[in-house]
């Protein structure tokens, strides 16, 4: 029983509380700019994705064929730009994307 108090009464190498509330605090404002950083490629991935697909041109073009006992026609269809594509009225140099950001007070924050 008395090594079991003595061990409970050993402060040898105990974190400080405050210690403890300064290196929480630390990580998780590390945390938030990571995860800022992290929004904001995210968000830029998904714009290049988004513009890579806006740019596939779906236009095709056959010709007619004939048979022994049957033929068809051609057909053709040529595909329009679309918003934010290029030749389109859109600003193609941001990707269509905007982020905004709530407007700072006089203090700046």
């Amino acid at each position: 029983m008395s090594r079991l108090r003595m061990l409970w009464k050993d402060e040898a190498g105990a974190i400080i509380s405050s210690e403890l509330v300064l290196v929480a605090t630390i990580l998780v404002i590390g945390m938030i700019v990571g995860l800022a950083a992290v929004r904001n490629a995210v968000v830029a991935e998904l714009a290049d994705v988004a513009q890579a697909i806006g740019n596939i041109d779906q236009s095709f073009s056959f010709s007619q064929a004939v048979g022994h006992a049957a033929f068809t026609d051609g057909s053709q269809f040529t595909d329009a730009p679309d918003f934010c594509e290029p030749g389109s009225t859109g600003d193609t140099n941001s990707k269509c994307v905007t982020l905004s950001t709530p407007p700072l007070d006089a203090e700046g924050t």
